[in-house]
């Protein structure tokens, strides 16, 4: 406080802060010594040129992008080794397999799904999943799988000077697992639970999703469902999941990916654990894999659900119809998977609850066209999914079941209109679409 000396002050707290006061204002009232600025009491610093007399600051410099680029081998029994070299002191390592719910039209649906929830159970080497997680806790690491239409990942993130512990436990995962009856029987009563937890989700996202590509590609390919139908939950045993292995989990169909690690580093571990491992199921059979092509149908599904009895707190759930409206795209090989990256961003959109921060998509096309135009519009927000041979652009809308006539109409406009000039919606979608292909998935395309 200017003018007081030190003895002046007096200390208050208020609400958890300290409040310091002149203590002659306190005795005079705080109104009698208030100070107003002025532009001659500061010195006039200009916040766009450095501060002089400052050193200038040694910056580290990076020599060219050699360093970051994407290094690919193929070992003798063709399995690939991508890498991409990121500074740190932890890694992310992955097998990828040419696998999913879209390779299931010659067995009953849902296997992809149990061996998602299988992933990192007991091993040759690893009596559970506790004794995997110990392992990994050493390195300060943590495992997951994540399976999809057309690629299973089993991914562990770990510390550097961990990684060959975390390439040995990658492969008895993959290629040495137990799947003891127990860990299949509880894998039942977890499909179980999640195919209930989808029906009676808030979210409807992942439920649309699973109809969308059921109506776009009717019975084939990536129109097969991504999660196990409750028909198909009895039907899948052991015996069986050996007979997918062994046509899919081969090593042509394998990729293992790091980030953040040296290349030669990660092809030693590859060449110690992945080169002469024979797999728990046998020699594999990858002539017996499914190679249909997927074939764009288009359809219409629809469902009716009651959830007035459903809710996450004393306030009922908004009563809403959602729509997803789609049109095919183009692949991931294709030289137009960028421009549909790019518009599916400039499209862009959410809900009235967005995560991500204030303004964050505020001035995507749904939100200006859409939600900024029509209160009644709970959510309408784009979605773009491709894969090796098709690809598909859909939008999600929710509104009151009054107004689902205008609802599809205003959606509809948008896809007409996407034909039309950008404009300032370009550059700022340019600038966002990095972040969506994670980086892991990067290396395994």
């Amino acid at each position: 406080v200017y003018g007081c000396s030190e003895d002046d002050l007096l200390w208050r707290p208020l609400k958890g802060f300290l409040m310091c006061l002149p203590s002659f204002c306190c005795r005079l009232g705080v109104a009698a010594c208030r100070q107003y600025s002025s532009s001659s009491g500061y010195p006039n610093v200009s916040l766009s040129s450095p501060l002089p007399g400052i050193p200038k600051p040694l910056f580290a410099s990076v020599d060219g992008q050699e360093k970051h680029e994407t290094r690919i081998t193929t070992l003798e029994n063709g399995l690939r080794v991508a890498s991409q070299n990121k500074f740190g002191q932890f890694c992310t390592v992955g097998i990828l397999v040419n696998s999913g719910s879209r390779h299931e039209a010659k067995y009953p649906s849902g296997i992809a799904h149990f061996l998602e929830k299988l992933a990192f159970s007991s091993t040759s080497q690893y009596g559970s999943k506790d004794e995997i997680l110990l392992s990994l806790e050493k390195h300060g690491g943590i495992c997951d799988c994540q399976t999809s239409r057309d690629t299973t990942m089993y991914a562990v993130s770990a510390e550097v000077k961990g990684l060959d512990t975390v390439v040995n436990l990658l492969s008895d995962a993959v290629l040495q697992p137990r799947l003891l009856d127990e860990e299949i029987e509880m894998t039942r009563m977890t499909v179980r639970f999640e195919l209930e937890d989808l029906n009676m989700r808030p979210d409807p996202e992942p439920l649309l999703t699973e109809m969308i590509h059921a109506a776009a590609y009717r019975g084939n390919t990536v129109g097969l469902p991504r999660y196990c139908p409750a028909e198909n939950v009895d039907k899948i045993d052991r015996k069986l999941l050996h007979t997918y292995l062994r046509s899919y989990y081969c090593p042509e169909r394998m990729v293992l990916a790091g980030v953040g690690i040296e290349h030669e580093q990660l092809v030693e571990c590859a060449r110690k654990y992945l080169l002469n491992v024979k797999p728990v199921w046998g020699t594999s059979t990858p002539e017996k894999v499914d190679r249909s092509v997927a074939q764009y149908t288009g359809g219409i599904i629809k469902m009716e659900k009651d959830m007035s009895d459903v809710s996450l707190g004393p306030t009922p759930i908004p009563e809403l119809t959602h729509i997803m409206i789609g049109l095919e795209s183009c692949s991931f090989l294709e030289d137009d998977f960028i421009p549909f990256a790019v518009l599916n961003m400039m499209m862009g959109g959410g809900g009235s609850f967005s995560a991500g921060g204030p303004g964050k998509g505020m001035f995507t096309r749904l939100y200006l066209n859409v939600l900024n135009r029509h209160h009644w519009m709970y959510n309408a927000t784009s979605y773009h999914h491709s894969y090796e041979d098709s690809g598909l652009l859909c939008i999600h809308a929710s509104a009151d079941p009054r107004q689902v006539r205008e609802m599809v109409e205003i959606i509809t406009r948008e896809f007409i209109q996407m034909a039309g000039t950008a404009g300032e919606h370009i550059q700022a979608a340019l600038s966002s679409k990095d972040g969506r292909l994670p980086r892991m998935y990067r290396l395994f395309r």
